[in-house]
């Protein structure tokens, strides 16, 4: 048996069965496996008001929530393609939409918790006045509007340009199929590059400034070693969350390196780019940082414990 997906307009490929289901199960469970990380480090947030205060970690809490939301709908619409294969177009611009804005996101929320890094260490008597928690949701809204202003356009362009009839078929659901005009094409290149440049720009900057001060402060060889592993983790997944930005390009080239190969290289473009940097925040959130990391032991003993009680019978419960 075999499955009709997608491969460019006005082409088609087939999944075979067995591809088709064991690609939706590798997603869905990478899905649920996320879902349950995310879930317990914005439960420990939300749970110990000492973050509320902190800018560094409402930004992070932030990012977690963004990519939750991304993964999401960027996993349904992986789902959708291969249970529906077409959907409704009025849908289809809701779920591309969001999953634009949240990807944008994820690496703009990144650049300004380096920034703020930066002026913890470089101006660390002004940090607390500099980066306050008014300022950080300020921040956190203009990351937001710099994120969707440039996309939300393209809504509007397609609502003017297109027939209202449109929005009532059925389309398989990719960026191109919905938001036709080639103009926005080449106006999502202009937005891409300016957005590449200036988020690449504040990841060099920052973290060399970091680095180097990570080198001149630390007196113990392991400390300067800690820094700049950590800072390689920032920079490894700011650079695995912009190659959302190149990965089309990148996937035409490999497309004429490997034709008979396209679905396994969008597939595997699709887990690199949009699934692998969602499994980095936690391990440089909330592993690696000590005071996050001791709320969530006591998150996660406490949850055990609940689960304990709920599964012990009344009568030992009355025993204990």
């Amino acid at each position: 048996m075999q499955i009709k997906h997608i491969n460019l307009p006005g082409t088609e490929k087939l999944d075979t069965y067995t591809t088709a289901v064991l690609k939706n199960l590798i997603v869905v469970l990478v899905w649920l496996i996320l879902s349950y990380i995310n879930g317990t480090l914005i439960v420990t947030f939300f749970r110990h008001q000492t973050f509320y205060e902190d800018p560094r970690y409402i930004l992070f809490i932030h990012m977690v929530i963004n990519d939750a939301v991304q993964l999401t709908v960027t996993i349904t619409l992986f789902v959708l393609s291969y249970v529906l294969y077409k959907i409704n177009v009025s849908v289809c611009c809701v779920f591309i939409l969001l999953a634009v804005f949240t990807t944008r996101n994820t690496p703009v929320n990144l650049a300004s918790m380096a920034v703020e890094r930066y002026i913890a260490i470089y101006k660390p008597l002004h940090h607390s006045q500099i980066c306050t928690v008014r300022r950080t949701y300020i921040v956190i809204g203009l990351i937001w509007f710099m994120c969707v202003a440039p996309d939300i356009t393209d809504l509007f362009v397609t609502l003017v340009t297109e027939s209202l009839s449109f929005f009532h078929q059925s389309v398989f659901c990719l960026r191109q199929n919905v938001f036709k005009d080639p103009v926005l094409a080449r106006k999502r290149q202009a937005f891409d590059i300016i957005y590449f440049s200036c988020v690449f720009l504040t990841l060099v900057f920052t973290y060399l400034r970091i680095l180097f001060a990570a080198r001149a402060l630390s007196t113990e060889r392991v400390l300067a070693q800690r820094a700049r592993n950590t800072i390689l983790l920032h920079g490894a997944q700011l650079a695995m969350c912009m190659l959302s930005y190149i990965s089309p390009s990148v996937e035409i080239v490999l497309r004429l390196i490997f034709p008979g190969r396209i679905l396994e290289i969008r597939f595997a473009n699709y887990l690199i780019v949009y699934i692998l940097p969602r499994f980095l925040s936690p391990v440089i959130y909330g592993l690696r940082d000590k005071k996050f990391r001791k709320y969530l032991k006591k998150q996660l003993l406490s949850s055990r414990c609940r689960v304990r009680v709920q599964t012990v019978p009344p009568a030992d419960r009355g025993a204990l």
